[in-house]
């Protein structure tokens, strides 16, 4: 028989950490081993229970979770922590994460997938929520992108012309060139500002200041 997941629960409102309780002690393949206000006070108590999970708040008075977070791992423990809060910020998702969380849910997750996410984070495994899982990735992939490439003089005309309303066909009668030579300057500044229109690409290069109002 599986033993059952041993739980700590931290969390600075009473009411919160009590129906937790309840809701866990209830359920036989858990035992809570104990609750903690703040970040301070789940350090000791899970020197003192060893717990399999940390089901850890956030934004507390005193010590909070991404303290709490990283001095858990900082010292050894063997227990994992899951993030359970309101908040799905950067500010708030990516400190937890690399403090070390195992997963991340908001508090308007059902109780059968709090319940899964418990025994997922004792087995080691991560859980995130969607929202939070989005945000987390978009953020993530963007350090491994290739440099931005700049555009090119030409580019940067052609994208001028179009910015001022110009087709394609009177951009190559200003600049001397093919309209398939557009077509080709065109092509290389989508790419390099990732997107896949002249409208985006507009946009994209006065939010880079690229192009400026009554400028270039």
């Amino acid at each position: 028989m599986t033993p059952p997941v041993r739980l700590l629960i931290v969390d600075d409102h009473p009411v919160v950490r009590d129906g937790l309780r309840g809701m866990f002690t209830g359920d036989p393949g858990f035992e809570v081993v104990g609750a903690a206000a703040d970040g301070a006070e789940a350090l000791v108590l899970v020197a003192n229970t060893s717990p399999d999970v940390v089901l850890m708040d956030l934004r507390m008075p005193g010590m909070d979770g991404v303290t709490a977070i990283g001095r858990l791992v900082g010292s050894g423990s063997p227990a994992k922590v899951l993030v359970l809060t309101t908040y799905d910020t950067d500010a708030d998702v990516l400190p937890a994460i690399e403090a070390g969380a195992t997963g991340y849910l908001l508090k308007d997750a059902p109780r059968e997938e709090l319940v899964r996410a418990v025994r997922a984070a004792a087995r080691g495994e991560s859980v995130l929520s969607p929202a939070v899982a989005g945000r987390l990735m978009g953020r993530l992939r963007a350090p491994h992108q290739p440099a931005e490439e700049p555009l090119s003089q030409r580019e940067l005309e052609v994208l001028t012309l179009v910015a001022r309303g110009s087709s394609n066909r009177e951009a190559a009668a200003r600049l001397f060139i093919s309209e398939a030579t557009v077509k080709t300057h065109l092509l290389h500044v989508y790419a390099k500002l990732g997107v896949n229109d002249r409208a985006a690409a507009v946009a994209a290069a006065y939010d880079r200041g690229l192009l400026t109002p009554g400028g270039r």
